[in-house]
């Protein structure tokens, strides 16, 4: 043997003990009396194994509603532990109520999972401080630096190197990293580092999951002073320290937390800013997938009627000093909570607790959510009335409608209302709270009328309107009172028009949109004339015939529902591979949305996909492309557009050339929150696409902008995601000029998630309200909730910019105070006062959040 070659062999040696001497390793248990946690072992098992290992430390993500069950059940274990937890073995790196991915549903509920977690861990253990944000599986999204900071938290770890089924975060840096959130703020994080890469021939790893050699060796060459590594196991498997204990540990490795190891171990900082976008998120779950697509429209349901039901309220106490059950309306949020878990959308299928599927539960904890945020919505609305019973002046031949817009921004809308069954004989007029009479049309509907009018509504407030009869004994039918016969077509075309939209539907192609012109956009034409695709499309692969399947194959007819100057609506009747469709359609005067609600009525299971997949465990999966998945299709006559999409508190830029992959180590982020705009490269033209759930969409060069409707076929872990019913889903597409802030995107969906609401009654009183303006400035009312005597108030930075700006009360404030979300005062506010309105300065980055709480006397 040479003496070179002598010398190599004892460096590598040498360099690979002198690594392994300085090796960490995060261990600890993820889980929960939701996921896996054995009540009648785990916890006892924890104690014993720490106290036998006095060396070991663990993170724990353990759901927060799991120590309510351990006290019960193991009451001894429990006392042990409780002195544990807040001792150097231990670090709660989650206290999330219910694990949630993050990515996937409102910004706000993200901050009520922490809120309410926190709350509940600290009634078990009070000392518990939350310092080290760390979990098992891609629980991640982009605007989390801002809310980690304002829950306290110092530092986070972008790994999951165990559990990387739904996805991963991007590889980046070295030791540590500044992890730039959407706002701008900074938090010093342990990054996936550029050098740990996804293990060969995995479905689930990357390298840092167990220290193996060549994970470290990696890490020594990258510049990485201090490697770690971690694994989070579940909490139903019987193991100790993961990688041994004492002499026999993995290489060496040190156990440590994740705060001991950033603050006593790493290099403590670092000049690496990484400004994490969304799309660092390459996250992929079973979307298009009937069970899936189901989940996430009753998550959204619920996220948007929760909100509203805390704003309506905090509206009621403004006005007339109702109060609703905090007590309900924290039941509410832990039942949507737990339909936000992780597990819910990632195994559908899996049995909870061995008994009936995620997927049936959540259906019932959403149920739960609705039912109380209906009662709370429908008393709310009923205050303003008992404090009306003894106006002054009411008529009581008058019907009193009053409309409440959650939002913090004036609407104008047109209302649609079903009359009470007395007016569908009789004549009236209608007024606004001025006293002018209001233009209005009313339709027959069965037995009833409905009733089109246009309402003007103020920012966070209402206004209330006065159906009059006429004088009794004149029953002539009023020139507005109209009764249109569905017509029905069955031509080559059929044109739908209204002040800001001229629609040709092109029936021989499966009711496809031949001409969509926008008229106050210089009749510009959004829809192309030629290509392989056309707008409206339903279009996938059936991998059982071997061919792609469209619905323009087929020819359509065509309904008219509704045909009066304040809205058009049509019903679009054809077939997709032999299963029937309905779409309709709908236009309302002056609303830039256009809406479409899609029924496919399938005869039976059919596979939709790239193809039928059979060996589940290869990185190539049938249902990651979804070209081939069945999508609503939108080719716009738009010059080299690209994507713009939102995200929880964000607005993502793609840089993505295309959303097209095969394989787990290739996903890229192509998730649809609600929404995405499509806009040229010279920001002239755009067209947005809102979708009411949280799904995929598909873009790329040569492929028009789609909307993920239906895969069928194998997916994770080898279930058959099967059609088990109809499909139904709506969505809406705005044509606009400018990018997606300058035309109020965000605003428009805003409006579509949280529409007008509205009562009937026989009393009342005709007025017009607002009490929280946010005039001009950008922002959103994330929340607004009555709280202990003061409402707390969370403004979202959408739209507008960084400058000062002013916000506007209609009540007289005794004070306002800045707060973070723990409750903490940051900072006391200077109000202005005159006649009684209340003016407050503000300043926030685009994409920030500030919570007040508004005192008042």
């Amino acid at each position: 043997m040479n003496r070179t070659y002598i010398i190599l062999l004892l460096t590598v040696f040498i360099s690979t003990f002198s690594y392994a001497q300085h090796a960490y390793f995060a261990d600890g248990y993820h889980g929960g009396i939701y996921g896996h946690y054995p009540v009648k072992w785990k916890t006892q098992f924890i104690v014993d194994q720490l106290s036998m290992h006095p060396d070991w430390r663990i993170g724990l993500e353990i759901e927060p509603e799991t120590w309510d069950t351990v006290q019960i059940r193991t009451p001894e274990a429990y006392r042990q532990f409780k002195k544990m937890a807040a001792g150097e073995q231990v670090e709660f790196t989650n206290p999330t109520y219910a694990q949630p991915y993050c990515f996937n549903i409102s910004g706000e509920s993200i901050i009520r999972q922490f809120q309410y977690g926190i709350k509940k861990i600290n009634t078990h253990f009070p000392d518990v401080r939350f310092v080290t944000y760390s979990v098992e599986e891609p629980c991640f999204t982009s605007c989390l630096p801002q809310i980690l900071k304002l829950f306290g938290f110092k530092y986070a770890v972008l790994k999951c190197p165990n559990t990387c089924w739904g996805g991963y975060t991007s590889a980046y840096g070295g030791e540590l990293v500044n992890w730039i959130g959407t706002d701008g703020t900074s938090i010093l994080t342990v990054p996936r580092y550029a050098c740990e890469k996804l293990e060969e021939g995995s479905t689930w790893q990357t390298t840092a999951w167990c220290n193996s050699e060549s994970y470290l060796v990696a890490c020594r060459e990258a510049g990485i002073k201090h490697p770690v590594g971690m694994c989070y196991q579940d909490a139903g498997w019987k193991n100790g320290p993961w990688l041994g204990s004492g002499k026999n540990t993995k290489n060496r490795s040190h156990y440590i937390r994740w705060k001991d190891y950033i603050e006593k171990i790493s290099v403590g900082k670092t000049d690496d800013d990484w400004y994490f976008s969304q799309e660092d998120m390459r996250v992929n779950l079973m979307w298009g997938s009937q069970v899936l697509q189901k989940i996430a429209q009753e998550v959204r349901t619920s996220e948007n009627k929760i909100v509203m039901a805390e704003k309506i309220s905090a509206i009621a106490h403004l006005d007339n000093g109702y109060r609703n059950n905090q007590a309900d309306m924290d039941e509410a949020w832990r039942t949507l909570m737990l339909a936000q878990h992780h597990d819910s959308w990632i195994v559908p299928y899996n049995r909870l607790n061995g008994k009936v599927a995620w997927a049936e539960e959540i259906k019932r904890w959403t149920d739960n959510t609705n039912n109380i945020v209906d009662k709370l919505i429908k008393e709310s609305m009923q205050s303003f009335y008992d404090q009306n019973i003894a106006v002054s002046g009411t008529n009581k031949q008058d019907e009193y409608i009053r409309f409440f817009n959650t939002l913090g921004t004036k609407r104008k809308e047109i209302a649609n209302v079903l009359l009470p069954g007395e007016y569908a004989s009789m004549d009236f007029k209608i007024y606004d709270w001025k006293g002018k009479e209001i233009d209005f049309q009313v339709e027959k509907e069965g037995e009833k009328n409905r009733l089109f009018f246009e309402v003007k509504v103020p920012p966070f407030g209402y206004s209330t309107y006065c159906i009059r009869k006429k004088e009794s004994g004149k029953k002539n039918v009023p020139e507005n009172r109209i009764t249109s016969e569905n017509k029905k077509s069955t031509g080559q075309e059929y044109v739908v028009e209204n002040d800001l939209y001229k629609i040709v539907f092109d029936l021989s192609k499966g009711g496809t949109i031949k001409s969509l012109i926008a008229k106050k956009e210089k009749n510009k034409d959004f829809a192309v004339q030629t290509g392989e695709y056309a707008l409206g499309e339903l279009r996938g692969f059936f991998y059982e015939e071997g061919q792609f399947r469209s619905s323009a194959e087929h020819p359509a007819k065509m309904t008219v529902l509704r045909d009066n100057i304040y809205e058009k609506k049509v019903k679009i009747e054809g077939e997709i591979a032999s299963h029937p469709f309905t779409q309709i359609v709908t236009l309302a005067k002056g609303t830039q949305r256009i809406d479409f609600d899609l029924t496919i009525d399938w005869k039976k299971n059919v596979g939709i996909g790239e193809y039928k997949e059979k060996h589940w465990r290869d990185n190539r999966r049938a249902y990651c492309d979804d070209r081939f998945k069945l999508s609503v299709l939108f080719p716009a006559n738009l010059h080299s557009p690209h994507i713009y999409k939102n995200a929880p508190f964000d607005v993502c830029e793609s840089k993505l050339e295309n959303t097209f992959f095969a394989s787990w180590d290739q996903i890229k982020h192509n998730i649809i929150l609600h929404w995405v705009d499509l806009v040229e490269e010279t920001g002239d033209y755009a067209l947005a696409l809102l979708s009411d759930h949280t799904t995929s969409y598909s873009h790329g060069e040569g492929y028009p902008l789609g909307l993920t409707a239906q895969y069928s076929g194998v997916g994770l872990w080898g279930p058959d995601y099967r059609i088990t019913g109809q499909l139904k889903m709506k969505y809406a597409i705005i044509p606009h000029r400018g990018k997606w802030d300058e035309a109020s995107i965000a605003t428009a969906s805003d409006s579509w998630n949280e529409p007008l609401l509205y009562s009937c009654h026989s009393s009342g009183k005709v007025d017009s309200k607002s009490f929280i303006d946010l005039h001009n400035t950008g922002y959103q009312i994330s929340s607004a909730q009555f709280q202990d005597g003061r409402i707390i108030l969370r403004l979202f930075n959408a739209e507008g910019d960084d400058k000062k700006h002013k916000i506007i009360f209609h009540i007289p404030l005794s004070g306002v105070e800045e707060v973070d979300l723990n409750g903490g005062c940051i900072r006391k506010k200077k109000i202005k006062m005159r006649a009684g309105v209340s003016e407050m300065d503000i300043s926030m980055p685009r994409f920030g959040i500030k919570t007040f709480m508004l005192s008042f006397d």
